[in-house]
């Protein structure tokens, strides 16, 4: 089954190229089947090159979905063409007035991990999407700064500072093979990392989360909410094979000190050509999240949160 995307939003035709099964609204109306309505809450600078990544592993599911775009109601990006935004993004407080509901919901990462959390400019209007979702989402994916703020919310599980930038592809073990969302999963499995905090596993399960899969280098990286019907993701299963190399060469060319990403390009050159060794399981990961709610959720969405 394909994913739901406005004809002329950029990742339409992206992924139409790369054979990924795309639909337009129109013809999702003619389907006799009810799509899910999966959210993406984007925080990223780089809204359009975020809409793909994601655009393209939930679209790669054998199950129509419904794919909304969201903001922030009162932050203005500045990376992104206002006209993107007003044509393609709704503010959160437009959709929480209508009362809809989502059978799913993506929070991405922000680049603001060195700001506490309640100095965020949007924190106020973040913890109250967090709060909505609890009667209005079926099941939440907090990525990155994303999730260290709905485990800091939900849980008050602090996030740490690092002494330096945790930036590479780095080995993750399989802690719960069992787990319906690591089903196909291999026993160990590199990921894509790139930040500059992170959250303790003993903390974390101290709070009555489940680790998932976690990395003797990073620290935990999938962890379990059963409580509020969430996972969060500390790295990026959903990066482009030359997303680290972007991130090097701006702060290569900006003159600020950073590490070569471990473990990324071969034989760590960055002359050479990055290899990708994770996009596999990054489509598992989202396609188990995909089928456990597909699994669980209500067929009548109004159903959600009661």
């Amino acid at each position: 089954m394909p994913i739901t995307l406005p004809e002329n939003l950029p990742a339409f035709d992206i992924l139409s190229r790369e054979g990924v099964m795309v639909m337009t609204p129109e013809r999702a109306m003619r389907q006799e089947i009810r799509p899910l309505r999966i959210g993406l809450l984007n925080l990223m600078p780089k809204k359009i090159q975020t809409e793909n990544q994601f655009a393209r592993l939930i679209g790669a599911t054998p199950i129509q979905i419904d794919f909304q775009l969201i903001r922030i109601t009162d932050h203005q990006t500045r990376n992104t063409a206002a006209e993107h935004m007003e044509e393609f993004y709704r503010p959160f407080e437009e959709v929480a007035a209508t009362g809809e509901k989502f059978d799913g919901l993506i929070i991405t990462g922000a680049p603001i991990e060195h700001l506490p959390f309640e100095e965020v400019t949007y924190w106020e209007e973040l913890t109250r999407i967090l709060e909505w979702t609890q009667s209005h989402v079926f099941s939440t994916f907090g990525v990155c700064w994303g999730g260290m703020a709905m485990a800091y919310h939900f849980h008050g599980v602090k996030k740490h500072m690092l002494d330096h930038k945790a930036f590479g592809c780095f080995r993750h073990r399989n802690c719960a093979p069992a787990s319906p969302y690591l089903r196909g999963f291999s026993d160990d499995l590199l990921i894509p990392v790139s930040r500059w905090t992170e959250m303790k596993r003993d903390e974390l399960e101290a709070a009555g989360m489940v680790t998932l899969l976690h990395s003797d280098e990073t620290g935990p990286c999938l962890v379990e909410d059963r409580a509020h019907r969430a996972l969060y993701i500390f790295n990026h299963f959903e990066y482009d094979s030359g997303t680290l190399k972007e991130e090097y060469d701006r702060d290569v060319a900006a003159g600020k000190p950073i590490n070569v990403p471990l473990n990324y390009y071969p034989d760590d050159d960055p002359s050479r050509v990055p290899t990708n060794r994770w996009k596999s399981h990054a489509h598992l990961l989202y396609g188990n999240w995909i089928n456990e709610i597909y699994q669980g959720t209500p067929y009548d969405l109004e159903e959600i949160g009661r």
